[in-house]
């Protein structure tokens, strides 16, 4: 599992992830998604475009983030672009409707930016 960042804008920040978020995938990355996502001023897009599999803790420390921005003023969103399964295990666990998830990444963007 790796993870990277890229601040787009001044006020919005881009986590990309890559590999599979099961158990060893979320232990290699829990820390730093953290600081990267709840610890920053901006709001937040998750970029899954890059995620093999999804297990049910991964979509749990999802939560848990989102949950911290939320407390904290700010906004996350998921950008799944074209990869059907894990746009699929979303929507079927209902997450997207927890967390907004977006196949195109123009409107990730601004919905995180409000």
């Amino acid at each position: 599992m790796a993870i990277t960042f890229e601040d787009t804008e001044p006020s919005l920040r881009w986590i990309r992830l890559t590999g599979r978020l099961d158990i060893p995938g979320i232990d290699a990355i829990s820390a730093a998604f953290a600081e990267l996502s709840a610890a920053t001023s901006r709001h937040v897009v998750v970029d899954l475009s890059g995620v093999d599999f999804l297990v049910s803790f991964g979509i749990r420390e999802l939560i848990t983030n989102a949950k911290l921005i939320h407390k904290r003023g700010r906004r996350m969103v998921i950008f799944v672009g074209s990869n059907q399964a894990v746009h699929k295990t979303l929507a079927t666990t209902g997450i997207d409707t927890l967390i907004p998830t977006f196949t195109e990444a123009a409107p990730a963007s601004r919905a995180a930016l409000g």
